[in-house]
């Protein structure tokens, strides 16, 4: 099965990185989903919340306060001004 290579960043640290089924984010046009195989993408991350479905564990929410949000190959790059990990989610690999 196909997954999604996924990394965010905040402008001063790293946030997360690990392998996802899907994920869940706010742009300045709206929600979007990714799952494996989505188009290339490029946009402007608003601000709200990030959900991440990892290939395991429990999902992982990142609080972020705007940026950039892309996604080619299957890999998930996300670029934000300020971001923070949810109370359950532990910090990926890197």
């Amino acid at each position: 099965m196909a997954e999604l290579e996924v990394e965010i960043v905040a402008a001063d640290h790293f946030v997360w990185s690990g392998a996802a089924k899907m994920v869940k984010a706010r742009t300045s046009d709206g929600e979007i989903g990714i799952l494996p195989g989505h188009a290339p993408l490029l946009a402007i991350l608003a601000e709200g919340e990030l959900a991440i479905q990892p290939v395991s564990g429990d999902r992982i929410a990142v609080v972020v306060d705007g940026g950039f949000f892309s996604v080619d190959n299957n890999r998930v790059v996300i670029v934000a001004d300020n971001a923070q990990l949810g109370d359950a989610a532990t910090a990926g690999i890197r």
